[in-house]
């Protein structure tokens, strides 16, 4: 008999504390677990480290989080598309670390997969190689990128049964698929969900074993 690991949005996402780290997939709102996000808005909880491609737009998405000023560090790839972002890491409200965002989903990526790190050449002659350890392979330079793990992941797909197995589609698999392997609490918010046995497995783009809870989105 397969796990049912169908939730609520409040009992998803209950384990939620303050200083909880989460990876919120999502690509400038597209592929974002906005029900999820709302229901963390709601519960108030605070000094969050959030994992994110990017802050959304003012009222969208994360960008909520940045609103409310839940998040206390945020690290993500650029947040041009919010102006609160900026305006709360000049005042000293928010610390953030920007990556290349090629930089990041590799970080995420090797989080996921237990590695200790990955090497890239990006960033050397600048400032991002401040404070990081430099590794010569075959007479080129890199730096050395630690893995990135979170406490909880909030991802977002197109369809997924109550075990978990999901369906992505388009662009919104983005970094969801990603940030699903590299935290210890998984929870995927769905557009439709299905009983098992009602999704192809040839349609599967992640299979269940990686989610710990299943939510109906809007």
């Amino acid at each position: 008999m397969k796990e049912n690991k169908l939730k609520s949005l409040s009992e998803a996402i209950s384990g939620i504390k303050d200083n909880s780290s989460i990876m919120i997939g999502g690509f400038m709102g597209c592929g974002s677990p906005k029900s999820l996000i709302d229901e963390v808005v709601k519960s108030g909880v605070q000094n969050l480290l959030v994992i994110s491609n990017d802050t959304d737009f003012e009222g969208v998405g994360v960008g909520k989080l940045i609103a409310t000023g839940q998040i206390a560090k945020l690290i993500a790839s650029h947040i041009g598309t919010n102006p609160q972002t900026g305006k709360r890491i000049n005042t000293g409200e928010l610390k953030a670390e920007l990556n290349p965002q090629g930089t990041l989903v590799e970080r995420i990526r090797a989080g996921g997969a237990g590695l200790g790190g990955v090497l890239t050449p990006t960033g050397i002659g600048t400032i991002i190689e401040n404070g990081k350890q430099k590794i010569i392979v075959c007479e080129k330079t890199y730096l050395l990128e630690t893995p990135l793990r979170a406490d909880f992941a909030l991802v977002k797909a197109y369809k997924g049964d109550i075990s978990g197995n999901l369906v992505f589609r388009g662009s919104g698999r983005n970094f969801n698929l990603v940030m699903a392997t590299a935290a210890d609490y998984v929870i995927a918010e769905v557009e439709e969900c299905r009983e098992v046995g009602k999704i192809d497995p040839e349609e599967v783009m992640l299979p269940g074993i990686f989610i710990d809870a299943v939510v109906q989105g809007v």
